[in-house]
């Protein structure tokens, strides 16, 4: 056998052995043999690339690196679904599709929490895959979706077909990943669904092909002759898509409200995240005959699972010193695994909370995520409280300085005054290169604590000038010379952030993104934000007296104005252009988001709709006017609509955006 054929033949073997491992479910080969015989291909290939196969199995390794991901169209508008988050909403929904279909039967499937994904087949060879975007536009991931290897690169029949479904992060790659990017001193992943978006949208495909996602596939522009969704996704499985074995037929709604029950109990033993349930209507000529809305399909609805809540034991409860010198008292618990991550404490917000819920140390307590992502104290089982329970007592003094604190009139915090607490200073830096605030990217919090022990930054303007200390950082633990590099061309690189994030990252009190985008637009520089006057800041449109008077106060303290002098000195940009509102459909409109966007982060969001005349508010009452729902959206959006007020999909959101834009 030539080199030619044996590696047409080991193409063909280690295919169906990924097919069979990844697909299937159904090991045929050892790990020892697959390895080995992926190493001949790999030999031959490099021998000669004249004969390699383009989809060889050797290429999920990933390619070069993308500067940029390319933006795609796609031919059929990829929808998204309507949620349900009760089971009268289902009965609801039953019912208008039986208006139309009596005899209607439901497919229910595992809505698995990660990120959808279009692929593009010709002649029965992976050609592109996109995200969904807004629907109508998402971004070429061809280059990562390739390293995922339950995706085939080659169909056993040669279809020319586009087929959807969900790339998602099985729980134990998340629990493997997050233990190395701790060894590296970087920031976890919070859940399944943020590793797995955050891999996916890699520039570089070598990072995405070690970070082992997954795919299951549901939907297909064409039936393969089949004429329902149930014999669909048995032929999708047929032709080697890896479809989710946990569907089911159901005739009615009550056996479609039996197969939700039965799987809500089996969620948290799943190797992979799911938040809810899809059902569709069976029949395509069915669907057809319901038709869809502008947003969503009237054949199919999402159930949304509530939080999940467990029990676990309180062991102590601590207290953290925040930037601004409050001090938050969290529960330490007996680690518990909730929706599919590790939890072992929450914050318990202040003192008044705590009272309220009669929480002693030792009580056997109620923890949720509330949103499905952040770790909630609901609540203390007094009935269970043994004899060893310690009623809460607050403390009287700082844990970090050992300085009093104290609790002014009408506020729920406790403080602390002294403005030497090194836990103060060490937050207010992790604070100022957060996210949120300056964006400074690899100076995180584990970061910024270790150049503080050390003496390399104890101010903001230190992160500055961290370039003289090149050598210092260069012998410490685990920072070579491409690390180094890195974090200074960020701290550079960040100077040009706006004058709004600037001001948020002073940690001044009070004075949230919000605010410091209202400040920015109204006074433009910080120069002018000096010889802000308290009576004209406080007429301003959400300021008012208590936020004007420490906004004031800030900027007259000399210690402050010297700051102020040496950032700009420094380079940082402190001023900025007037931004005009644009008329749009959320101008002086109340708006509330509520759930996670893919596109935006919330600052962003917020920022935009501010650009767009809108006010965004955090509470859902009769005077909002439109909420947005993004993913793992609970309460606010069961409010609004209790409210009966319009709940807008991201996609409708960034349908607006889109308008407003082709509008300049």
């Amino acid at each position: 056998m030539d080199a030619k054929e044996r590696m047409v033949e080991l193409v063909k073997i280690l295919d169906k052995a990924n097919d069979d491992y990844y697909n299937k479910d159904n090991p045929t080969m050892e790990d020892y043999e697959y390895d080995r015989l992926m190493v001949e291909l790999e030999k031959l290939e490099a021998l000669h690339p004249e004969f390699k196969d383009p989809n060889s199995p050797t290429s999920r390794v990933g390619g070069e690196a993308l500067k940029k991901f390319e933006s795609v169209t796609h031919e059929v508008p990829m929808m998204s679904l309507a949620d349900a988050f009760s089971y009268d909403e289902l009965r609801e929904f039953d019912s208008r599709v039986r208006k139309v279909t009596p005899d209607a039967c439901y497919v229910c499937e595992l809505k698995i929490d990660g990120l959808s994904v279009s692929l593009r087949y010709e002649n029965g060879i992976l050609v592109r895959a996109a995200t969904r975007g807004n629907g109508v536009k998402g971004e070429n991931i061809t280059s990562n979706v390739r390293t995922i290897k339950s995706v085939p690169l080659k169909l056993s029949k040669p279809l020319t077909l586009e087929v959807r479904g969900e790339i998602f992060m099985p729980k134990k790659s998340l629990i493997k990943l997050n233990e190395e990017r701790e060894l590296n001193e970087e920031e976890l992943f919070a859940n399944c669904r943020n590793a797995a978006a955050g891999s996916i949208r890699q520039l570089d495909p070598k990072v995405a092909a070690k970070r082992n996602l997954d795919v299951f596939l549901y939907y297909a522009t064409t039936g393969f002759g089949a004429d329902n969704q149930n014999d669909a996704l048995k032929e999708m499985a047929n032709i080697g898509f890896k479809v989710n074995p946990n569907y089911q037929l159901c005739r009615n709604i009550d056996e479609v409200i039996e197969y939700i029950s039965k799987m809500g109990e089996m969620r948290d033993s799943l190797p992979y995240d799911i938040d809810g349930i899809v059902l569709k209507v069976n029949s395509f000529k069915e669907q057809d005959e319901l038709g869809v809305t502008s947003k969503y399909p009237k054949w199919a609805i999402a159930y949304k699972f509530p939080p999940t809540e467990v029990h676990t034991k309180l062991n102590d409860i601590i207290f953290q010193v925040g930037r601004t010198g409050n001090i938050t008292p969290v529960a330490c618990f007996k680690p518990v695994e909730v929706q599919g991550s590790v939890i072992s404490r929450a914050t318990l917000h202040n003192e008044d909370f705590i009272i309220e819920r009669n929480i002693h140390i030792n009580d056997t307590i109620v923890i949720r995520k509330a949103g499905d992502v952040i770790p909630e104290v609901v609540k203390a089982v007094e009935e269970e409280r043994g004899a060893d329970a310690k009623p809460f007592v607050m403390i009287s003094r700082c844990p970090s300085c050992n300085e009093p604190i104290v609790r002014k009139p009408g506020e729920a915090d406790y403080y602390c005054v002294n403005p030497n607490c090194e836990e103060k200073r060490i937050n207010a830096l992790i604070h100022f290169a957060s996210k949120p605030a300056y964006d400074i990217d690899t100076l995180g919090e584990k970061m910024v604590r270790l150049l503080y022990q050390k003496g390399l930054v104890r101010s903001i303007p230190e992160i500055f000038t961290l370039y003289t200390k090149k050598d210092e950082m260069l012998n410490l633990d685990r920072m070579g010379q491409k690390s180094v590099d890195k974090l200074l061309n960020a701290i550079e690189e960040s100077k040009k952030q706006d004058l709004s994030r600037l001001i948020f990252g002073l940690g001044i009190r009070h004075c949230g993104a919000k605010v410091s985008r209202i400040l920015a637009q109204t006074y433009l520089s910080l120069d002018a934000l000096l010889d802000a006057d308290f009576e004209a800041m406080r007429q301003i449109q959400d300021i008012g007296e208590v936020i004007a008077s420490e906004v004031v106060a800030w900027f007259k303290d000399e210690d402050n104005r010297r700051l102020v002098s040496t950032l700009k000195e420094l380079g940082l940009k402190t001023s900025e252009d007037k931004v005009e509102v644009k008329e749009s459909f959320f101008t002086g409109k109340k708006v509330v988001l509520t759930g996670s966007l893919t596109k935006y982060e919330r600052s962003e969001a917020k920022r935009i709709i501010e650009a767009l005349g809108g006010k965004c508010i955090d509470s859902v009452s009769k005077n909002t006017n439109v909420v947005i729902a993004g993913e793992s959206a609970g309460s606010k959006l069961e409010k609004a609509r209790t409210l009966g007020i319009r709940v807008m999909s991201e996609d409708e959101f960034l349908q607006i955006i889109e308008e407003a834009n082709m509008e300049e």
